[in-house]
């Protein structure tokens, strides 16, 4: 650090200023910022998750807290409202804070709340990255992707490869809300390093695809199962480069769609039973840590994990033990399925491809089943919920124009 002007002492030029406490910009001020305002909690008789660092959890008897923190963005929600006005008083003696009422908009996720639940969208966000590709004005597809089209680096190079990986960073983060277009941001996220031609005309027509769902979120609502349910799915050497295949999976917390993934295996599997069983290890992964996280939560689940998956090879193949010499290639790290199944924490369970939700997560698909799937990850518009709210008047008039 360098003195600002008016505190250089003459008589010794060549010193600095001595850092006492931790300042915004700095390296160690976020975990600075995070060990003050933690340690306070824990004073205060919150626990912090250890399925997530992030979250605090507040527990007597009956009573709940939940408070997520982002940098200084907090989230604080309870079941009880004077034990949160307490503690929210209790915050503010400690902390220069600013209540700004209900959960409306946090970190670019406008949430609304609906007769039937909760609702999120990015719909704002969505429209910011249509005005930087200067496709505000485009013309709306029905999906994301070209039916059956898998992306190569084959074609011309792209002369604006900087623009190019601007727009799928954006379209990243825009998948927080809109789980249909995970497959194909995915698919694009791939050629960053090298975009070509094609690979730019496959963004323009995600944009497309958003112009035309621009109010569409991820609704929520009040389920009387905690349950778990995940669907686990893979494309058995869907990159046509590579020959790795695609995995994914769509997990519910009653009726409620609370992660999803899509995303190339990091090897080549030698048939489509294999793939289907690393997508499965992923899936129960990830089932996994979400049981610690309901626990954490103090949520409980009545039955036991359940899995669905399409190919009958893999359900074989995770719970038979006998059948070792046709996985002896797997690596010991895929094989916690077996475990897992085995001690009765996951069930896995048989379900056809037409009601495979996680399908539209691995590979393009065609209109009526892109809708049928899309609906089933409860991606809605806001129109259907009696909402209006996160676009402006032009967008508006944009969208009834469409």
């Amino acid at each position: 650090m360098e003195q600002p002007p008016g505190y250089v002492d003459s008589r010794y030029p060549s010193h600095v200023c001595r850092l006492r406490r931790a300042l915004y910009g700095l390296k160690q001020a976020p975990r600075a910022w995070f060990h003050r305002f933690s340690t306070f909690l824990l004073a205060t008789g919150f626990s912090c998750s250890r399925a997530d660092s992030s979250l605090f959890v507040f527990s007597k008897g009956a009573d709940l807290i939940y408070l997520l923190l982002y940098v200084d963005d907090i989230v604080v929600t309870n079941n009880n409202s004077a034990l949160l006005d307490a503690f929210i008083g209790k915050l503010s003696k400690e902390f220069s804070t600013k209540d700004m009422g209900s959960l409306s908009y946090f970190l670019g996720l406008e949430a609304h709340r609906t007769s039937s639940g909760l609702f999120l969208s990015q719909a704002k966000y969505a429209h910011e990255i249509l005005q930087r590709a200067k496709l505000v004005d485009s013309k709306p597809v029905s999906t994301p992707m070209v039916v059956a089209r898998h992306l190569s680096t084959d074609g011309p190079d792209f002369d604006d490869p900087s623009l190019y990986r601007s727009l799928v960073g954006a379209l990243q983060y825009l998948t927080i809300t809109r789980p249909d277009l995970a497959h194909a941001v995915s698919a694009v996220s791939q050629y960053m390093h090298k975009p070509s031609l094609c690979h730019f005309q496959a963004v323009k027509r995600i944009l497309r695809y958003i112009k035309g769902t621009l109010r569409y979120g991820l609704s929520f609502t009040p389920s009387s199962s905690c349950n778990i349910l995940a669907y686990s799915d893979a494309d058995w050497a869907g990159c046509p480069d590579t020959r790795r295949s695609i995995s994914s999976y769509a997990i519910y917390l009653g009726d409620n769609l609370v992660s999803w993934r899509s995303k190339k295996q990091p090897i080549v599997s030698r048939s489509s039973c294999e793939s289907e069983y690393r997508a499965l290890a992923s899936t129960a992964a990830e089932v996994k840590w979400l049981g610690h996280l309901l626990r954490d939560l103090k949520v409980t689940s009545s039955s036991s994990l359940i899995l669905l998956c399409d190919n009958q090879s893999s359900i074989f193949l995770a719970t038979n033990l006998v059948s070792h010499n046709r996985s002896k290639h797997i690596e010991l790290d895929y094989h916690f399925v077996r475990e897992l199944v085995a001690s009765r924490e996951l069930r896995l369970q048989y379900v056809p491809t037409n009601l495979q939700l996680a399908d539209i997560l691995t590979k393009s698909l065609g209109r009526p089943a892109f809708i049928f799937f899309r609906s089933k990850l409860c991606v809605q518009d806001s129109q259907t919920l009696g909402l209006r709210g996160g676009i402006t008047e032009d967008q508006d008039k944009d969208q009834d124009q469409d």
